[in-house]
């Protein structure tokens, strides 16, 4: 039996995972596949290779962000037939509202591949006595996105396009119902000059809770709810 594993640094890898869970078909309730669950060492490393990735990706050009946008929502058509294989596989929904997850999901990067016009700033003369206003926009650093598993593959398409088009890195925790479509779409990923070395993948259940990374995300999102 297969056991699916973390994608860090644009490779494969257990990292230091020992724990596993299993992975069910749900047409027969069967175990399909083991999926690795993330330790809190392994959180912090992904972390670590997104914000090191980060140094570089934030000053790399529109023009090339934009390419490999394109180049990534060229792979999404390629093949959405196996995608949408491995959405009723491993989530139970018919081909057809597999396929249109995809396609909304993959809306986003057609988005994505026109951030350009997003990212203008302004400038205004004279707003006050001597006093000019201008604005741009600038990369925040590593972004991570918590995504559920009834829409595996549409929820992530709206978040690490537009954060890796922007500039930024991005570290994914899916649900661990659905790993391998996770793995498909990094490795397609991969296929993408630079993307394999700015967005990351790890599975686990409530990782975030024993991680010195999911302590800093807490704090930060915990006033604004």
């Amino acid at each position: 039996m297969s056991t699916i594993e973390h994608w860090i640094n644009g490779v494969a890898t257990s990292a230091g995972s020992r724990r596993t869970g299993p992975v069910f078909n749900p047409a027969t309730g069967a175990t399909q596949s083991q999926v690795l669950l993330a330790e809190a060492a392994d959180v912090d490393t992904a972390v670590a290779a997104a914000s090191k990735a980060f140094e570089s990706w934030r000053i790399s050009s529109l023009t090339q962000r934009q390419r490999i946008m394109f180049g990534f929502r060229e792979l999404l058509v390629q093949h959405e037939d196996e995608l949408a294989e491995l959405i009723s596989a491993e989530h139970g929904k018919v081909i057809e509202d597999a396929r249109g997850e995809i396609v909304r999901g993959r809306e986003v990067v057609e988005y994505a591949c026109g951030i350009a016009e997003a990212l203008k700033g302004s400038f205004s003369d004279q707003v006050s006595g001597g006093i000019d206003v201008h604005n741009f926009r600038q990369p925040l650093g590593v972004c991570a996105g918590i995504t559920p598993f009834n829409f595996p593959i549409m929820v992530p398409l709206w978040m690490h396009p537009i954060a890796i088009a922007t500039g930024n890195t991005f570290v994914l925790k899916p649900s661990e119902l659905e790993p391998w479509l996770k793995s498909c779409r990094s490795r397609l990923a991969v296929i993408i000059a630079g993307i394999k070395i700015v967005a990351d993948v790890l599975r686990g259940k409530s990782i975030l809770r024993f991680c010195s990374s999911g302590i800093t995300l807490r704090r930060t999102r915990g006033p604004n709810r």
